[in-house]
């Protein structure tokens, strides 16, 4: 017997008067394994450029968020230090989501005055990127898009997959 969800899921897609499961939604995924952040909207990779993650597995929260704040040169409170200013360690840009119950102004997606530091598990759990790629990906993204951060071996489009499943799962 096939469980309900795939059925609905099946039908869905084979159905043509049913509006399409994820028009225009985009989602940005987060793979800590292979420290890759990549916007896909419509089955399709928009964005794709390497990060920083958090120095240990559990610093950089894994799970589904939302984008919750936007900020460009933002300001640096735990050490006083303005945006813009060249040891400003959250770069040009600030894209903050809603882990662990916050608010979009503990975790983020933030660019970096440590470039050298991409590509390694190096920060206090936020994501960091080159300035000129957080910049490109902050553009292209609305508050409230879908975050996804996991540690996963899988490809980025079997994870995209994954998230549009869930999506699916929500509508019924």
């Amino acid at each position: 017997m096939i469980p309900l969800y795939s059925f609905l899921l099946l039908f869905s897609l084979l159905n043509p008067f049913l509006p399409p499961h994820t028009p225009d939604e985009s989602v940005i995924i987060v793979n800590k394994a292979t420290h890759e952040v990549v916007l896909y909207q419509s089955d399709k990779v928009l964005f794709k450029a390497p990060a920083a993650i958090g120095k240990t597995k559990d610093l950089t929260p894994e799970g589904r968020f939302n984008v919750k704040v936007k900020a460009k040169d933002p300001y640096y409170r735990k050490k006083d230090i303005p945006g813009g200013d060249p040891m400003n360690p959250l770069g040009s840009r600030w894209i903050g989501f809603d882990a662990r119950g916050t608010d979009g102004r503990i975790y983020g997606i933030h660019g970096t005055n440590q470039p050298d530091s991409i590509g390694k598990s190096v920060s206090a759990g936020c994501i960091r990127m080159r300035n000129k790629d957080v910049e490109t990906l902050f553009d292209m993204v609305p508050a409230e898009t879908d975050v996804l951060i996991v540690d996963s071996e899988k490809e980025m489009s079997d994870l995209y997959r994954f998230w549009e499943e869930s999506k699916l799962k929500e509508q019924f």
